[in-house]
């Protein structure tokens, strides 16, 4: 069973907080140079034309690697093998950094714990997005983003913009391949807001409406009823679960379209990739509160696992 409807904003308690337009000066791509992370380059530099942003290319010699890389040999050898990876990892981003001319940008090539490293960049540029490839992998019965990947969901204080290994469709850019092609742009035409309205809703759906507003987009909140058992007897809350997504629209909200609500029954995170999929969303938003949750939408880490890596779109996670 669904319920959706689409509704007009209106002022309520909770849209008496301004939401100022999308600010992104500066993004973060941390990169292993695997194919995980080049399919998220485009957006990166998509993002950053748009916005006008600098664009931090960074990648992290690990201890870990580094100790294979030198089988156990003695520490002369070891400075020697340091410096000669840390000049193949300077040349690759050099390498990326011709591909995107015209963006401003910089690079790092760093050693030691990467997200040590990650959260130094962050802080010294006042970062305010993360763009970052994930892949999917299922093991024991537990989906795995790749420990950098969740690394960063769980403790970046800014926006994380995740591309997984099933982005396809209208949502999918285009690679780099050079220069006498047209850099890709971001077209974002459908959003999909995800709740279970906890603390930090109403923030996230603030700047759910904000993208909306400067891509011109459709909005789309959902909240999924998971345990509906005794809906049948008392249909009241859903009526209360559509009247708490229709608060969290701005009053002072100016969107092109009147945004959809939306409620859903079953299992979370295969409900919302099954309304993303639905309308082509462009663009799946999460949010977060504290290093132990992803998903303000509160949902559990494997439920946000699983649509982080299996959407077919880029999942846009927010903390707050």
């Amino acid at each position: 069973m669904t319920v959706v409807e689409f509704t007009k904003t209106a002022p309520d308690a909770s849209a008496k907080r301004p939401f100022s337009a999308l600010s992104v000066k500066n993004i973060l791509f941390p990169t292993d140079f695997s194919p995980t992370s080049e399919s998220a380059l485009p957006y990166a530099v998509a993002i950053a034309r748009r916005f006008g942003s600098t664009l931090h290319l960074l990648h992290v010699l690990s201890e870990a690697n580094l100790l294979m890389m030198s089988g156990g040999v003695d520490y002369v050898s070891m400075g020697t093998i340091y410096e000669d990876a840390h000049a193949e990892a300077k040349e690759k981003l050099e390498k990326i950094a011709q591909r995107i001319e015209g963006v401003p940008h910089r690079i790092y090539a760093r050693h030691g714990l990467i997200w040590t490293n990650l959260a130094g960049i962050i802080a010294e540029n006042e970062v305010d997005l993360i763009v970052v490839g994930t892949h999917g992998r299922t093991g024991l019965g537990k989906l795995l983003l790749g420990s950098v990947a969740e690394g960063i969901l769980r403790h970046a204080p800014c926006p994380v913009l995740t591309v997984g290994p099933k982005v396809s469709g209208r949502a999918k850019l285009p690679e780099l391949s050079g220069r006498d092609l047209a850099p890709p742009e971001i077209d974002i035409q459908q959003i999909l807001f995800a709740t279970n309205f906890g603390r930090s809703a109403a923030l996230v759906a603030g700047d759910a409406v904000s993208l909306a507003q400067e891509f011109h987009a459709r909005l789309s909140l959902i909240h999924v009823v998971e345990d509906y058992t005794h809906l049948g007897s008392n249909p009241g809350p859903i009526e209360d679960n559509l009247q708490r997504l229709r608060e969290l629209i701005p009053g002072n909200a100016q969107l092109q379209y009147v945004p959809e609500v939306l409620i859903e029954f079953g299992n979370a995170p295969e409900q919302i990739l099954k309304a993303a999929a639905a309308r082509e969303a462009d663009m799946i938003i999460l949010g977060a509160h504290s290093s132990s949750e992803v998903g303000g939408t509160h949902l559990p880490w494997s439920a946000a696992h699983h649509v982080i890596a299996q959407a077919h779109c880029p999942v846009l996670t927010i903390r707050q």
